[in-house]
């Protein structure tokens, strides 16, 4: 099992360099970032110091969209990282949450989320591709690779991840719902005639090495009402009590009132106060490094490749090194 590490790109951006740089003398292998552009610092510019000051580390957003960069910017900004770091980058994709509305817009359509992954696959490994109609290649990629993963929570989603992503990035950590959706993400695969096993599957969630759970909970209940805004899309899409949504998702959000995105992925979030201590211990990674690899083991056996860890508490370095020393070395 791999493990990469996610952070905001909040300033100063040395920081998100210096903390990445430590998570490569963990034995992490990826670094990701939020992508928005409102709420944090481009994440882009960040990559390049990122890769200059670590020698493997892999880097890219959880997530970018096809809305707020135009398609062959994006490939082109890919591509010019690889060509100056080596193919060091991975391009995690979504409709857009925070990204979109805070800049008043809506999500993308699951219609243009699927183009664009094409689009800008192709064009970052120098492949020709039609952008709005008109077709265009990138003239100085070389060699170029971009594996591009899909974030996906609704079953529409999920297929098209199957159909389409090279890998798929889960945004909880819950045993039963992973089991589901990596099984919806590899059926859809096989229907689309792919090799299912060859999607690479990424499960990104807060983890918090510590005792004292009471603490480790208020610290990472933010992520459970970062979920529910996702599951409140999906009960609108598809009701209540819809059979393609899993009740175990829907329930717990019935006493969320609105979402307030400055506070969007922070520890304290005010917005997030309906969520249960039940859905907090089953989202994240919480208690002693025995509790994490215990759960680590049976994500690893549901079919994860990844595990992302969601670092947005006020014990960032403590939990990479607990990871370092305790946690990655289980797993090699």
């Amino acid at each position: 099992m791999d493990f990469g590490l996610v952070l905001q790109t909040d300033p100063p951006a040395s920081q998100v360099v210096s903390l990445m740089k430590r998570a490569e003398r963990n034995g992490f292998r990826y670094g990701w970032t939020f992508d928005s552009a409102v709420l944090w610092q481009e994440p882009f510019v960040i990559y390049s110091q990122i890769l200059a000051n670590t020698q493997k580390l892999h880097v890219g957003p959880m997530v970018t969209n096809p809305g707020t960069r135009t398609w062959e910017v994006t490939a082109s900004t890919f591509a010019t990282l690889n060509d100056m770091y080596g193919n060091r980058t991975v391009c995690g994709i979504g409709r857009g949450d925070s990204a979109m509305r805070v800049a008043g817009r809506k999500p993308n359509t699951l219609a243009r989320l699927g183009e664009a992954i094409d689009v800008i696959r192709d064009l970052a490994e120098g492949r020709e591709a039609v952008v709005d109609g008109n077709p265009i290649r990138i003239p100085w990629i070389r060699e170029g690779k971009l594996p591009v993963w899909m974030a996906a929570y609704g079953p529409k989603a999920l297929a098209l991840a199957g159909q389409k992503a090279d890998g798929f990035i889960l945004q909880l950590a819950d045993l039963y719902l992973t089991e589901w959706m990596v099984k919806s993400v590899r059926q859809a695969a096989a229907e689309a005639g792919r090799d299912p096993s060859a999607i690479t599957i990424c499960v990104a969630a807060p983890a918090y090495v510590s005792a004292d759970l009471a603490h480790a909970r208020d610290q990472c209940r933010w992520f459970g009402g970062m979920v529910g805004n996702h599951v409140a899309d999906l009960v609108g899409r598809y009701g209540e009590h819809s059979s393609m949504v899993p009740e175990e998702l829907t329930e717990y959000i019935k006493a969320r009132e609105g979402y307030d995105y400055s506070h969007h992925g922070r520890a304290g979030n005010p917005s997030t106060d309906f969520v249960p201590d039940e859905i907090v211990d089953r989202f994240c990674l919480l208690g002693p490094v025995e509790a994490h690899i215990e759960k680590l083991r049976a994500l690893r056996d549901l079919g994860v490749d990844q595990f992302a860890v969601y670092d947005m508490h006020d014990a960032r370095e403590a939990t990479i090194d607990a990871y370092g020393e305790h946690v990655i070395p289980s797993f090699n």
